[in-house]
């Protein structure tokens, strides 16, 4: 099969004949695309074991990788998943497995391999990773990482910077020479701060500051408010906490905070129940019958409440902290996300939601559980609806 690589690609398919191979960097440079052709190669020249191919959960691994190479190279080369995660790639067997949390750990032991190919290697938990050390026991064992980066003190790249026998490549999105023009410069402008550094550079930067540094109020704050298709509510439900809930509106791909209601018991002198606060969204809503009332999966007695009051389209949220302030980060920079004047705490929190700075030392990335009751509610509505679609499309501007 004749392909054209990128100069970084064919330096990787030269290179890569260490124990450790890890590929690093911006988002569409061709790390995850080179890797295809590199995994052949691993089939043809290992020797006789076993083959492992790891991913943050199986699904993702079918999607990032075994998905594209069946479209690649067809059904007879990359078979569909059999027995219990098991497939035959290029003839050979191989091994699947999702490094999503801890308990991952007992799906690799007593494993001996020859090779394992890890996709999303910096969402794995260290303890998976350092088991897998242990597993690559054949003679001439190798492994093929590809990643987007995370933290300076993250333990992945303290193991680059510190292992020995590896091979690591750093890709910067202008690596990949076969991208549209268009589509790089309209990812350069979706993506600012921390998120540009890491997702077009491919650096590994610390997270600090305030957490959405492109929010500009003369920018992504209106006074009036266009004409929805759509509307939805996001709630972040407190007990000892704040609640906050928030009013949206959507048209054409853009969002809106239309209204928001907050309520801090500490500041009223009394805490109410979950049937007060579903009265107060009945309130809150004042006739506009939204399509999704989109609530923290962890409240469980509210969403019971409100299901009892009369609201049958609640939906839990989408509660991946990163991946949600990325989706929020995106809609903002790319102008698809305002808020209305007058949700004075929602625009107030912008200025002092943070990242955890202790957190970050550690190598994990969150922020810091303050000023962070709007943000939340604000991440649910945008990461669920707005999350899976991936890259952020332009649309023509309705403010």
């Amino acid at each position: 099969m004749k392909q054209t690589f990128s100069k970084k690609q064919k330096r990787v398919l030269r290179e890569a004949k260490t124990r450790w191979n890890i590929m690093s960097g911006a988002v569409r440079s061709g790390k995850t695309y080179g890797s295809y052709y590199l995994l052949p190669l691993r089939v043809k020249f290992q020797r006789k074991g076993d083959f492992l191919l790891i991913g943050k959960t199986e699904r993702t691994l079918k999607r990032n990788v075994l998905n594209p190479m069946r479209e690649l190279y067809g059904d007879n080369s990359i078979s569909h998943v059999y027995g219990d995660g098991e497939i035959n790639i290029f003839g050979r067997h191989a091994y699947l497995v999702g490094a999503n949390d801890e308990r991952a750990v007992t799906k690799i032991q007593g494993m001996g391999l020859v090779y394992a190919y890890g996709d999303e290697v910096p969402t794995w938990p260290e303890s998976f990773f350092q088991m897998l050390k242990s597993r690559l026991s054949e003679p001439g064992a190798k492994f093929d990482g590809t990643c987007n980066p995370e933290g300076p003190y993250h333990w992945l790249k303290n193991f680059i910077d510190t292992a020995d026998n590896i091979c690591h490549w750093h890709f910067h999105i202008d690596d990949n020479p076969y991208l549209d023009p268009d589509f790089v410069s309209a990812l350069k402008n979706e993506y600012t701060g921390l998120w540009y550094k890491r997702y077009i550079q491919g650096l590994w930067v610390l997270a600090e500051g305030v957490v959405y540094d492109m929010w500009d109020e003369e920018k992504h704050v209106i006074d009036e408010l266009p004409e929805a298709k759509e509307h939805y509510v996001s709630i972040d439900y407190g007990t000892g906490n704040p609640t906050a809930f928030g009013l949206y509106g959507v048209r054409s791909g853009r969002a809106w905070k239309e209204k928001e209601y907050f309520y801090d018991h500490t500041q009223h002198g009394k805490q109410k129940t979950d049937a007060e606060f579903s009265q107060d969204l009945k309130k809150f809503l004042g006739g506009v019958q939204p399509k999704f009332i989109i609530v923290d999966p962890s409240a469980l007695s509210f969403k019971t409440q409100i299901r009892r009051d009369g609201f049958k389209n609640v939906k839990d949220a989408n509660n991946a902290v990163v991946d949600g302030i990325r989706t929020q980060a995106t809609m903002l920079q790319s102008g698809r996300y305002k808020v209305h004047r007058s949700c004075k705490e929602t625009i107030r929190e912008y200025s002092a939601y943070v990242w955890d700075t202790k957190a970050q030392q550690q190598g994990e990335d969150k922020p810091m559980k303050q000023n962070d009751h709007t943000k939340d509610e604000e991440r649910y509505f945008l990461h669920t609806i707005f999350g899976k679609q991936g890259t952020l499309k332009a649309v023509k501007s309705i403010y």
